[in-house]
C-alpha cells in the first residue's frame, strides 16, 4: 500500500507544479482536454432474482460423494451488499469495502464531453435465512416446494459483483463562485461487463471461485462534482443499472454454471485529480 500512498503524493505534487506553470506561462501552451482519475466508495441496493443452477457433465465429485446432474431455479431470492467500511482500520485495508475507481478523458478545453472507464467492486450477497421456492430437476428427482435458502446453498459474489462500464460523460457547470470553485451536474451511460468472484456452498460442498466474464451490463449514473482548487474535485452520484449474469462459475471444475439478472441501485462518493493534457509549442 505503499505505492498508493506515494501515487497520491505524486499527484498532489504533479498538480501543484501545473499551477505554477500555468501562472508562470500561458503562450507556449494550448491544453488538448483532460484526463482525470479518482477513488472511493459506494452502496449498492438488488432487485430480487431467480438464480438457476445447471450441471449436466454426471461428473463424480468425492465431496458430496454424487454424480453432479442437475438443473435447477431457486426463485425471487434477495440480496444485500455488504459494505465493510468498519474494516478501514488503516490505510493497508483501503480496498476491504465496496469501492469504486473511474478514470477518464474530456475531449475538448471546456471539458463537458468525455468518455470514461467506470468501476463499482460491489459486493453480492443472498441472504441465508429466507424462504424461497426451489424448482428443478437434482440427480434425477424432480423437485418443487419452498425452504430456507440456506438449506439448500449460499451464494454469493462477495470478492466483488464487480461492474465494469465504459461511460459516454457529459459536464454542466452550474456554479463558479471563485477560481478556486466549480460546481457541475454529470451525467454519464454506458455498456460493460461483469466480472465477479463467486463464493458458493451447493449440495454441502463449498468453492470460492476464480474471477471470471460472467455476463454484461448497462449503466445510467448522475450527480454533482465539485472542483476544488482547479485540480481536485468530489464526485457525488446516483447510478440505476442491470446486470445478466449469464456464466457464473460454480461447482464442478467449470462445469457447474448459474445464471441469474438484476437491478442495482447505488450511491457513491468519489475523490479525483484533473489534469490538462499539454501540447507545448
Amino acid at each position: 500500500m505503499h505505492r498508493f500512498i506515494q501515487v497520491i503524493i505524486c499527484l498532489f505534487v504533479f498538480t501543484n507544479l501545473i499551477s505554477q506553470s500555468d501562472s508562470l506561462s500561458t503562450k507556449t501552451k494550448k491544453r488538448k482536454g483532460t484526463f482525470y482519475l479518482s477513488w472511493g466508495y459506494t452502496r449498492a441496493d438488488y432487485s430480487r432474482s431467480d438464480i438457476r443452477f445447471v450441471d449436466r457433465s454426471n461428473k463424480y465429485h468425492p465431496v458430496t460423494g454424487m454424480n453432479h446432474n442437475y438443473d435447477f431455479t431457486v426463485y425471487d431470492v434477495k440480496a444485500t451488499d455488504r459494505n465493510d467500511f468498519d474494516q478501514i482500520t488503516d490505510i493497508q485495508n483501503f480496498t476491504i469495502p465496496q469501492y469504486a475507481y473511474r478514470f477518464g478523458y474530456y475531449f475538448n478545453n471546456k471539458a463537458d464531453i468525455g468518455i470514461e472507464i467506470n468501476f463499482d467492486h460491489t459486493k453480492y450477497i443472498a441472504i441465508d435465512d429466507q424462504m424461497v421456492r426451489i424448482s428443478g430437476d437434482i440427480n434425477g428427482v424432480w423437485v418443487d416446494n419452498d425452504t430456507l435458502l440456506k438449506n439448500v446453498l449460499h451464494f454469493e459474489h462477495s470478492d466483488g459483483a464487480n461492474f465494469l462500464l465504459l461511460n459516454f460523460v457529459k459536464r454542466w457547470k452550474l456554479i463558479k463562485s471563485s477560481p478556486n470553485f466549480t460546481g457541475s451536474w454529470i451525467a454519464k451511460g454506458g455498456l460493460g461487463l461483469v466480472i465477479p468472484k463467486t463464493d458458493i456452498t451447493l449440495f454441502g460442498e463449498r468453492l470460492n471461485n476464480k474471477f471470471n466474464v460472467a455476463g454484461w451490463m448497462a449503466g445510467i449514473e448522475t450527480g454533482i462534482r465539485a472542483e476544488i482548487y482547479k485540480y481536485t474535485f468530489i464526485e457525488f452520484v446516483g447510478k440505476a443499472s442491470y446486470a445478466d449474469y449469464i456464466n457464473t462459475l460454480v461447482l464442478g471444475e467449470g462445469n457447474g454454471k448459474a445464471s441469474h439478472h438484476f437491478f442495482v441501485i447505488q450511491a457513491t462518493a468519489t475523490l479525483g485529480f484533473q489534469f490538462p493534457f499539454l501540447n507545448l509549442k
